[in-house]
């Protein structure tokens, strides 16, 4: 029995619901040249297989870190171009993942104010205003606070 006679396409509604996006959007890909290797029935229709949704995890991926789709774009096309692009690939990535690392710390950076902020609000609500917590000197906080303030402050290193 042949192999393939088993896979299993998606048509572009169900990829839509499982990748919550819009038809519009996985049409636009399949324009771009995004899903070089996507099948189609014999009237035109659009069938993704596992490889398909495999290259939209990726489109997705990289849309999220920040890549433009003419990045994309060229990424698909290093991946066409096999073993001698492993290189260009990896150092795409490493600076998406800086790029991701420091994000990360800048919101680190603003849930550090948060909490910081909702232990000064309950502190407030607690003693019924905010005048101890005006001039409250950082080395009084207590040091989980201390740092969340610190941290928030820019003193994250």
């Amino acid at each position: 029995m042949n192999q393939n006679t088993t896979e299993k396409f998606y048509s572009i509604g169900e990829v839509a619901t499982l990748f919550n996006l819009p038809i519009s959007t996985l049409r636009y890909y399949d324009k771009e040249g995004l899903f070089p290797e996507l099948n189609r029935s014999s009237t035109g229709i659009r069938k993704f297989n596992e490889g398909s949704l495999e290259t939209l995890r990726m489109i997705e991926c990289l849309k999220k870190a920040g890549a433009e789709i003419k990045d994309i774009k060229e990424f698909i096309q290093w991946c066409k171009e096999g073993p001698s692009s492993y290189t260009k690939r990896k150092e795409m990535f490493l600076r998406r993942k800086a790029i991701i690392e420091q994000e990360i710390k800048q919101l680190n950076q603003v849930l550090a104010m948060l909490d910081f902020k909702c232990w000064y609000y309950d502190t407030a609500i607690a003693d019924g205003n905010e005048d101890r917590l005006k001039n409250l000197p950082n080395e009084t906080m207590p040091d989980h606070i201390k740092e969340l303030f610190n941290y928030a402050h820019g003193d994250c290193e």
